[in-house]
């Protein structure tokens, strides 16, 4: 093993909440996880695509919004110190020769953990490209849909295009590394959250950024290093010099690399599993939550939690095979509580 594997017990793919409540499960039976998303911020779906939506069928809460069941489970499963890695996505896993698996992400990080557990929703969310001619030519060297390293864009003339809160984000933090920094919006109103929007039109008052009211309309550069951005705007096609492009255009939903990995698929789009344990075709490899298949699933979040307390149990078994795997329940267990800090 190279000294730039992390190793852990568990790899968790996906960080929505039946991913963040997998590492309660895991955690409960002494299980380290390491979690990784494609996306910038825990909560996946609930987070990304409906915040401030309300949800009536989590127990015990008649109402909660997909934030705010994200907050209380990051909450929850503080006490077992899960590390997460965000803004990447699983390209491969490999097989190693002890049972174990190696795990690369497109930033170039390597896990190798005895337990893989897909928690990936319907998929993994992938970038929507804007209907510009060539883009594809300049994706990867100055045109970008995730800030992986935000020294890349210092000294940069940055424009990013859209209007929710990935755009807005990007803005602010930013703003301070950028030389000139243009933000594009076919309107002037942001879905993004109020305060968000406020320090951005303040960014603007001061100078310090420009908004520009418009759509992409052509790219112009060399070998993949863009100098203009071309927009179309109510006053007709502006050319704004730029060296780096981020367009956040919302996601789509696509099964993605796990596709690759030889499981058992239903309908070509879902990850087969058994009810007892939620394991794939692959042992070692579980798949939870809506991106698995089984007679009679619902796609619940409810399910998914369900789904991921019996994983835990197998995943254990196969980390320390030697361990007797004792159920307990964590209103009585002193032990558990311990774990939890309220003992």
């Amino acid at each position: 093993m190279s000294g730039n594997e992390i190793v852990t017990d568990v790899v968790i793919i996906g960080a929505g909440p039946v991913g963040l409540f997998a590492v309660f499960e895991l955690g409960l039976v002494d299980l380290k996880c390491h979690v990784i998303d494609i996306l910038d911020r825990p909560g996946g779906q609930c987070a990304e695509l409906y915040p401030e939506k309300p949800i009536y069928d989590i127990p015990a809460f008649p109402e909660i919004s997909g934030q705010g069941l994200t907050d209380n489970l990051m909450k929850q499963i503080e006490p077992f110190g899960a590390e997460f890695h965000y803004s990447q996505m699983v390209t491969n896993v490999e097989k190693l020769a002890d049972g174990s698996f190696r795990v690369t992400t497109d930033a170039d990080e390597t896990f190798v953990a005895k337990v893989i557990v897909v928690a990936a929703g319907g998929g993994s969310f992938q970038p929507k490209r804007p209907p510009v001619p060539e883009i594809e030519n300049y994706e990867g060297k100055s045109v970008f849909y995730a800030v992986r390293k935000m020294e890349q864009f210092r000294d940069q003339d940055i424009v990013i295009v859209g209007g929710g809160d990935s755009a807005l984000d990007w803005t602010l933090n930013l703003e301070p590394l950028a030389r000139t920094l243009t933000l594009v919006h076919r309107r002037d109103q942001f879905r993004g959250h109020a305060d968000s929007v406020n320090k951005m039109r303040s960014l603007i008052a001061e100078g310090k950024i420009n908004f520009v009211r418009g759509q992409l309309s052509h790219l112009e550069g060399n070998d993949g290093m863009l100098s203009e951005v071309h927009l179309k705007t109510d006053g007709g096609d502006m050319a704004i010099p730029a060296t780096r492009l981020l367009p956040f255009f919302g996601l789509t939903m696509k099964l993605g690399p796990v596709a690759d990995w030889g499981l058992d698929l239903h309908d070509n789009a879902l990850i087969k599993v058994d009810t007892e344990k939620f394991e794939t075709s692959q042992p070692g490899v579980f798949a939870i939550g809506d991106i698995n298949w089984y007679p009679g699933k619902l796609k619940l979040i409810l399910s998914g939690f369900h789904e991921g307390a019996l994983m835990a149990q197998a995943a254990k078994r196969i980390v320390h095979p030697d361990e007797k795997v004792v159920f307990q329940y964590t209103t009585s267990s002193t032990k558990l509580q311990k774990k939890l800090g309220v003992a």
